[in-house]
């Protein structure tokens, strides 16, 4: 009972892990004594985090650009070359457009729907073999994919990608998990509110105030309530938890 919560020694890989939401469950998993491997599209960022959270552990920086086939192959790649097993596989990479419905592109929406929905699942079929590799009865591999209470509830704003491919990866999750328990792999997803990021930067400044009245908890969440679930998700304590979602958004989508 002692460990339940320790996540020491386990390698895990974060992808869109040099900011925002990502960039919190990495630094959690790093500080918690994980190998952590961050990939992001940009390549400076990711190094210069990587670089950052190198002195208080182990985080390895993987740039890739997921939203491309020759992306996500390269991040295989280089992964395999360094690890056999992969504990932790945080599907975070993501994308958001809004436009009115009558101009909303075709592309806009494919850009969304294949980096938020896409790529977490092809991402997992690549790397089944270092997740199989790592999982055990006692302590199954885990797959974390990170969704949105958008996929939960209708959003205000005119986000129609955005929200249809969160939405999508919670059921995405819940297949796959099926799939995967005999191969001691635990699928599981984590809906975030509102939390600072890059994505959530304009909304915040715009409609900040708004949103921190309609919560229950009334306010925004914080780095530590990201990296916690993620923890957990991790950890000894859910090996026993696979095809669930978690909220982490003070109550929003649940009692609003």
């Amino acid at each position: 009972m002692k460990n339940l919560f320790s996540i020491e020694g386990k390698v895990a890989l974060v992808t869109g892990g040099s900011r925002g939401i990502g960039e919190m469950i990495a630094r959690g998993y790093v500080m918690n004594g994980a190998k952590t491997y961050i990939s992001s599209r940009k390549a400076e960022a990711c190094q210069q985090l990587a670089a950052e959270l190198s002195e208080h552990g182990t985080c390895i920086a993987l740039p890739a650009d997921l939203a491309s086939t020759e992306g996500r192959e390269t991040l295989v790649a280089a992964l395999r070359e360094r690890e056999e097993k992969l504990h932790v596989l945080v599907n975070n990479a993501g994308a958001n457009w809004a436009e009115p419905i009558a101009q909303y592109p075709e592309g806009g929406w494919d850009k969304v729907q294949s980096l938020n929905l896409k790529a977490p699942f092809f991402l997992t079929r690549d790397l089944l073999p270092q997740l199989q590799a790592a999982g055990s009865t006692a302590d199954p591999a885990r797959v974390i994919n990170i969704a949105s209470i958008d996929g939960l509830h209708v959003p205000g704003l005119e986000t129609y990608a955005y929200s249809s491919s969160k939405a999508g990866l919670l059921h995405l999750t819940r297949v796959l998990a099926r799939r995967l328990a005999a191969d001691h792999i635990n699928v599981n997803a984590v809906a975030p509110g509102p939390f600072e990021s890059k994505m959530m930067a304009e909304t915040l400044r715009t409609f900040g105030d708004a949103i921190r009245e309609s919560c229950p908890l009334g306010r925004i969440g914080e780095p530590e309530d990201m990296a916690g679930v993620a923890i957990y998700l991790a950890s000894r304590a859910s090996a026993y938890v696979t095809g669930a979602y978690i909220p982490v958004d003070g109550g929003i989508a649940t009692t609003v």
